[in-house]
């Protein structure tokens, strides 16, 4: 799963029954012979989630579902084949949350069962053998609506089927269903043995009217048309995979036909289901998804395993993407225009789930607590499509961004091992840790291991575990068999411990043996964090070029000399840019002006286009200049920001650079940083006409909404007319910026826009989030009046706008709240001072302002109450 981050705010075994929560608590408290019984430790007993246990094997899993669309249920007939997995057996138990059992047979006949908990115990006709296999069949309805469902900040529902706009009320939205398994709801819609270590084949037939598509796991097998008018999809997948990957969308899509050579010559389907209006795009979005299959599977050594792939798109889901097996459902923040395209594009995303289908499908975590095994090679797929599509330099930018993201994690929600048997709910296994630390980890096995080791050793964990499951110790022994080396050092340290290293590097130079001194302190809490042993290249630069020094630093305080010939021109710790550390480090500045041009890798050029500012000469003013031209997007950006050191003529030579970039830059930010740049250095008369020419010509809308932004600061009016010229551009980002405008500087003239986009499904994903922000913003400065009127928005925003909205529309009535309040001190003041003159009316207006005032207070309230009682309210999980 594509985890969504998001942070807004309005300033910015037996036959008896097991306890099917695997969450064991176990007592590690150590008892010597010697000690009395009054000495031992009777506190908590430390929380250990181990693997759930196996009593039976899934075999097979057959569903054939309808669905009573105006009362959100699905009615469902399930034949499920089984055995015990070791030990004889005659009970099957399986996890049913929230669903009404009709009936269970076996070969015609009924069985008992017991049904209580979201546990559904069936006793079996007899006591069966870990070699007999048995079938039974229950007849069942789901109801996902009735049940109480939980959620998380990283999946924010666990209702698992949802019915989206099912009586067609709103009429901005596609009636859907669809799907969402991870971690264990997939129990919500069809009983099941709900743990990623439970495996089986799937069999769906799906009956829907005939107007709607299907989409399911496997292949499509038939098509029959019903007499009544309704349609059955029959689909079949026979490879086992877990049953959190199972997977059924239903609605009008359109379905935009892919495919994916394999090396044998036989052609696979991938396909692309988008609504109606998004058919001419999707190619766009999608359009490099074969290339990413045939990519990774040369990569992998094993070629994509499963029968097809298709990817969806759907309304109000509860998280990124995920990775159900051949059949990813993407939230609607994947529809972009090819003009939105321009400005970034979601191939991170569609890698990601994409190279789940190795790690997490084909071969799957076995507990959540090992969940980094899918996760993490799903993160590090993001760098390696980046470094092949788009050149190394863009793979290590979009590394240090992975790399900030675990650290603020971790700075949220603390830190803990990689592999994790202490989580207090499984949810929180996806974090940052699981994602971002897990693919940077990788990374550096990589480049320890070298590229051919690493990747065959890759090969062997995927082929020896292939549709099992596995646990982190598979992954280490498969490493080691290749590489012939022991590993547990760095299992031991980066999966089996937290944290990571803060270095203090400091440099210096024995002139009189032509050494370069490195020191290394490791600086972390060693109370919390252990002391790390890290391999390190170091280059040293001089006048016989460049050397490369593999170094290890495995102490608290290292010091290493390395030899140098002649001029001792640079020395590049971690030339490889590769370790999970936070480094502070002390060298001469000339050494990084050497190392912007000389370095071989973003970071290392970034830094040393940064550090070498401290230099007080005119090398410093050329570099900002020659880094204006840099072959990388982000450098540019980065000189832009320093171009205030430059001087007299470089200004004026930078300034050139800087109109240059406004107008034809290949990259769109580096366009819209240009544009803010020109804003803080040029006349406001000159300034205008590019921003004006801008906003009429790029493409980018990125570009065009910062181009306005600067505008409005110079003359609203005018920006305010130009952006009414965009409202009915078709880009939700356009709207989300032409909201942004109106947010900072429109009137009562701008609130039937805001009522427009707000309230007619225009908006996707997190665009919408912005434009509601803009209009809260908007709103605080209006009068009551317009405040009254605003309450049928929020109230659609509520009931339409999906888990992240109502997740986050409390802050937005809490904003407006404390406006209002603000509001009632002034008329107040307003009523005491009318009241001191003598002027009985207008204490009358200010008396009825301020009742006006708390009445929508009381309303703002009551709407951000009614949010936190639903049914959907997050509990944790």
């Amino acid at each position: 799963m594509k985890k969504t981050f998001l942070l807004i705010a309005l300033a910015a075994v037996s036959c008896r029954p097991i306890d099917t929560n695997p969450d064991i608590l176990v007592d590690n408290s150590e008892v010597t012979a010697d000690t009395n019984v009054e000495e031992i430790d009777e506190s908590e007993p430390e929380i250990y989630r181990a693997t759930r246990t196996m009593l039976t094997d899934l075999v097979s899993t057959k569903l054939e579902v309808s669905f009573d669309w105006t009362k959100s249920q699905l009615i469902g007939k399930e034949t499920l084949t089984a055995k015990p997995h070791f030990y004889p057996t005659d009970s099957l138990l399986l996890d049913a949350k929230g669903m009404e059992i009709k009936s269970v047979t076996l070969k015609g006949n009924p069985l008992k069962f017991d049904y209580e908990s979201n546990v559904l115990t069936i006793r079996l006709d007899k006591t069966y053998n870990r070699t007999e296999s048995y079938t039974v069949v229950i007849d069942y309805i789901a109801k996902p609506d009735e049940r109480e469902a939980g959620g998380s900040a990283a999946i924010t529902s666990d209702k698992g089927l949802y019915f989206i706009n099912p009586t067609g009320e709103d009429k901005s939205k596609m009636p859907q269903i669809w799907t969402q398994g991870e971690t264990e709801a997939s129990s919500v819609w069809f009983p099941t043995i709900d743990s990623p270590n439970a495996k089986s084949t799937q069999e769906m037939f799906i009956t829907v009217e005939d107007k709607y598509v299907t989409l399911s796991n496997g292949k499509l097998l038939d098509s029959k048309k019903n007499p009544d008018g309704t349609r059955t999809d029959h689909w079949k997948q026979d490879l086992r995979h877990s049953t959190y990957l199972f997977m059924m969308g239903v609605g009008e899509f359109k379905i935009v036909k892919d495919s994916w050579k394999r090396p044998d010559g036989t052609t696979m389907e991938v396909n692309y289901y988008v609504e109606p209006q998004w058919e001419q795009h999707a190619k766009a979005i999608f359009g490099e998804t074969p290339k990413m299959i045939g990519f990774f599977s040369q990569l992998m050594g094993v070629d994509y395993p499963w029968d097809k792939y298709s990817q969806i798109v759907v309304r109000d889901y509860v998280s990124g993407a995920m990775e159900n097996t051949g059949a990813v459902v993407f939230g609607d923040f994947t529809y972009k225009t090819d003009r939105e395209l321009l400005d970034g594009t979601d191939q991170s995303t569609i890698a990601h789930e994409l190279f789940h289908h190795w790690f997490g499908d084909l071969v799957t975590a076995e507990s959540w607590s090992n969940l980094s095994l899918n996760e993490s090679f799903a993160n590090y797929s993001q760098y390696l499509w980046d470094e092949h599509r788009y050149g190394l330099d863009e793979a290590d930018y979009q590394a240090v961004g992975e790399t900030d993201g675990y650290y603020a994690s971790a700075q949220q929600g603390g830190f803990h091992d990689l592999i994790w048997f202490e989580y207090e709910s499984r949810e929180d296994m996806f974090d940052g840790h699981s994602y971002n630390k897990g693919g940077r980890i990788l990374h550096m096995l990589r480049n320890y291991l070298g590229d051919e080791a690493f990747f065959q050793g890759m090969q062997k964990y995927l082929k020896e575990n292939s549709y099992k499951a596995a646990e982190f110790t598979q992954l280490r022994l498969a490493f080691e068999e290749v590489s012939g080396q022991d590993l547990n050092w760095f299992f031991n340290q980066w999966y089996l411990d937290k944290g990571h290293p803060s270095l203090k590097i400091n440099h210096s130079t024995d002139a009189a043996n032509h050494l370069a001194v490195i020191n290394v302190e490791q600086t972390q809490n060693f109370e919390e964090f252990p002391v790390f042993k890290l391999p390190v290249d170091v280059t040293i630069y001089d006048d016989n070029g460049t050397t490369v020094h593999r170094i290890w630093i495995d102490r608290k305080n290292t010091t290493i000399s390395l030899p140098y010939t002649g001029t001792l021109k640079n020395v590049l710790f971690d030339s490889q840019q590769m370790l999970l550390a936070q480094k502070t480090e002390k060298k001469e500045p000339a050494f990084y002006l050497h190392q912007y041009y000389n370095g071989k890798r973003y970071a290392a050029r970034k830094d040393g286009l940064i550090y070498a500012l401290k230099l007080k000469t005119p090398e410093v003013e050329q570099l900002i200049l020659d880094a204006m031209k840099d072959p990388f997007w982000d450098i540019r950006i980065t000189a832009l920001d320093k171009f205030v050191r430059l001087k007299d003529a470089n200004k004026t030579a930078g300034l050139e650079l800087a109109r240059a970039m406004a107008a034809s830059d290949s990259v769109s930010a580096v366009r819209s940083s240009a544009i803010t740049l020109l804003a803080e250095q040029l006349p406001a008369a000159e300034l205008q006409t590019i921003l004006e020419d801008r906003i009429a010509k790029d493409r980018s809308y990125l570009v065009v909404i910062n181009a306005l932004t600067e505008l409005s600061k110079i003359d609203a009016n005018r920006a305010m007319a130009l952006a009414k010229g965009l409202e009915k551009e078709p880009s939700s980002k356009m709207l989300s910026g032409v909201a942004r405008i109106y947010g900072a500087s429109g009137g009562a003239d701008q609130y039937a826009f805001f009522e427009r986009i707000l309230t007619s499904g225009e908006l996707q994903g997190f665009d919408g989030l912005g434009a509601l922000n803009s209009f809260t913003f908007y709103l605080s400065k209006q009068d009551e009046a317009l405040m009254a009127k605003s309450m049928k928005i929020y109230e659609y925003q509520a009931e339409n706008g999906g888990m992240y909205t109502e997740m986050f529309l409390p802050q937005h009535m809490d904003y407006l709240v404390e406006t209002l309040n603000a509001k009632i001190a002034v008329y107040q003041e307003q009523e005491a001072k009318a009241k001191k003159d003598g002027n009985s009316n207008a204490a009358d207006i200010a008396k009825a302002k301020q009742s006006e005032a708390l009445s929508l207070i009381s309303r703002f309230k009551a709407l951000s109450a009614s949010l936190g009682s639903g049914e959907e309210e997050e509990d944790g999980h």
